[in-house]
């Protein structure tokens, strides 16, 4: 029998594996585990039938685990005649495939010395699932907050956008909303996501949140139409609380009068931003939106997360959210160990940090930095 240890690492493990951390990096278990019939079951169930899962990570990927699986499984054998890859791979044999090479290899019970082609090309995406962990649930199924995108594995496209994946300060700032402190400021709130990329934070408040409305906006028109499939992929269109998407471009005026009609949603409670300030030129342009913004709600409470790759640009946003007389409060909430993180996973290597900033009282020029 199984022991409840093992199913609680094996949660983890999907985890990691949905979210496409690199197979090096995965959190495996002992090859005496692995040989065992009822966990190779679960693996191939849960990892690798395309039949049960539609959002699959895409073939290479899953070659890369493969291989991994294998060695550790042959390593594993005590018994010359004891051949413990035959459960999952003959599952997967009899499994429908996407990728043919998958299938005549693991027919041959091995597998190929050359991993099918990845396009590197810009408008290359793969399914990507970022879980925050919520409870287990009978049936050793684990029930996540979770969020399935269509991401660009590629850093920046070829537009020059970087919106078309999730970064690592949105995953913080997604913890952070998850946790007790941080879901009471989005619980029945109308949420406004500046910069959001592939929607990630905008689905979470929405599908998960309990946020009584939310628009996601970027000033990529290609990256707003991106984050409309993710809102359909989640199925947060037909929800209690929908995602409306917009293109806003920093520093353009906002009218509060015409503001239910632009975008769809009343006034917003709380502005989210995630690694909206890693360029230095387009500070005074998030300011002076900030500002409108607290201009049509004094009470507005923004959320800002950064990943502090320099510092220098980022002391540039707080002395311009200074000198307009916001009020700068920087969160207790760090980032975990990678080493103890359960998901979402992402490098700590670099410093990233949460502020909440609102309004004291009338401010300054934006545009002084």
């Amino acid at each position: 029998m199984v022991e409840q240890d093992t199913w609680t690492r094996l949660a983890t493990f999907h985890r990691q594996y949905f979210q496409l951390v690199d197979p090096t990096q995965l959190r495996w278990l002992e090859g005496r585990i692995l040989k065992d019939p009822e966990v190779q079951s679960w693996m191939f169930s849960h990892l690798f039938d395309a039949e049960a899962n539609s959002t699959l990570p895409p073939d290479r990927y899953r070659l890369r685990v493969l291989k991994v699986l294998v060695s550790k499984l042959e390593k594993a054998i005590d018994d010359p005649e004891e051949d413990v890859r035959i459960s999952i791979i003959s599952s997967l044999c009899k499994a429908t495939l996407s990728h043919p090479k998958l299938r005549i290899a693991l027919a041959a019970f091995s597998l190929p010395t050359r991993l099918p082609s990845q396009s590197i090309g810009p408008q290359s995406k793969a399914y990507v699932t970022y879980a925050f962990p919520r409870r287990r649930t009978d049936n050793n199924n684990f029930d996540d907050n979770s969020v399935t995108l269509l991401e660009s594995r590629s850093v920046i496209s070829s537009s020059g956008t970087t919106g078309l994946r999730t970064w690592e300060a949105a995953l913080l700032l997604g913890q952070f909303l998850s946790s007790e402190d941080g879901s009471r400021m989005i619980r029945e709130k109308r949420v406004f996501e500046l910069g959001a990329g592939t929607g990630m934070l905008s689905i979470l408040c929405a599908k998960h949140l309990d946020a009584s409305g939310v628009v996601s906006t970027d000033g990529d028109e290609a990256v707003v139409d991106a984050i409309k499939t993710n809102v359909f992929l989640n199925e947060v269109d037909s929800s209690r609380t929908t995602v409306k998407t917009a293109a806003l471009r920093w520093g353009r005026p906002l009218h509060g009068s015409t503001f239910s009609e632009d975008y769809g949603m009343d006034v917003p409670e709380v502005l989210l931003g995630a690694d909206v300030t890693y360029d230095s030129t387009s500070i005074p342009a998030l300011v002076s939106s900030m500002r409108d913004f607290f201009d049509l709600n004094a009470a507005l409470q923004v959320l800002v997360a950064a990943t502090i790759r320099n510092e220098k640009t980022f002391e540039t946003f707080l002395k311009a959210c200074r000198r307009n007389r916001f009020r700068l409060q920087q969160m207790d909430f760090a980032a975990q160990a990678e080493s103890l993180q359960d998901g979402p996973f992402y490098p700590t290597s670099t410093a990233i940090q949460i502020w909440r900033i609102t309004r004291a009282h009338t401010g300054l020029d934006p545009f002084a930095c």
